[in-house]
């Protein structure tokens, strides 16, 4: 090979090098400040999300925060955007104890006066309407990478049998629905009068009785109320499922939740 061509293969090759690295550079600054993968690890938002959906956060749904936009990238700290949660979104957060990532939805905002009686939550005084739907059904069976069982309000079902929740469909104050579960009454089902302090939100997850949210106070290690800078992003689109252990174990995908929006 003549030394041009050699030349010429090279400047290929380095052209297919900075190719490569521009693109992971422009997909990496498009995570950081537009969206992030989140894994559903856990039941707790059952049956809106399942163990092993696959979705994509909207880091710009409610602005910037300092944990959603490095000091470093933003165009000043702080949020940039007007956008705030409205009650019935799912949103993805920094636990505000362990920093851990949740997934819950907005059920309090601040000024909100939260409260659950008899399993039935209340905003402001107002009941969150609760109207019957059919029977939530899945096997009982190990879920997720983690291999946990489900809980079932049909208790004693063997492996493989058919694990049953009570459903309903909740209709938030302002009129958002989405379906709720229920298991078996706990000390949960009953609480005191929470009032959201300003900039702050409460959440709750829609399998209420399996669910440590904020109703649970951070000394105890739960949530309780979630300040603003700690929100990450909303929760809109599922993009895939799996029921196995892995994503990679395609013959394990859901292909009714691909695509799926949010409720």
């Amino acid at each position: 090979m003549s030394m041009a061509g050699k030349a010429e293969k090279k400047d290929g090759i380095l052209e297919t090098v900075k190719t490569i690295v521009y693109a992971l550079l422009i997909a990496g600054v498009f995570r950081t400040l537009f969206f992030q993968p989140f894994w559903i690890p856990s039941g707790s938002m059952k049956d809106t999300l399942l163990i092993g959906d696959f979705l994509f956060v909207n880091k710009m749904a409610y602005g910037y925060s300092r944990y959603s936009c490095p000091f470093a990238m933003c165009p000043f700290s702080g949020r940039i955007l007007p956008g705030e949660p409205q009650r019935g979104d799912v949103v993805v957060f920094r636990h505000p104890v362990t920093g851990s990532d949740f997934i819950k939805r907005v059920v309090g905002l601040p000024g909100d006066k939260v409260q659950v009686q008899n399993g039935v939550l209340f905003i402001n005084g107002q009941e969150a309407r609760q109207d019957p739907a059919d029977p939530f059904e899945e096997t009982f069976e190990k879920q997720g990478p983690v291999g946990s069982f489900p809980q079932c309000s049909n208790g004693g079902v063997g492996l493989g049998g058919t694990c049953v929740k009570e459903r309903f469909t909740e209709t938030l104050p302002g009129g958002p629905s989405h379906s709720i579960l229920n298991i078996r009454p706990t000390r949960l089902d009953d609480t005191p009068v929470y009032t959201v302090p300003a900039d702050q939100f409460f959440f709750m997850g829609d399998n209420r009785d399996n669910s440590t949210d904020s109703r649970v106070p951070q000394s105890a290690l739960g949530v309780g109320f979630v300040p603003f800078e700690n929100l990450i992003g909303r929760a809109d689109r599922i993009m895939f499922s799996s029921a196995g252990r892995s994503m990679l174990f395609f013959w394990t995908w859901r292909g009714d939740r691909f695509f799926k929006a949010i409720d």
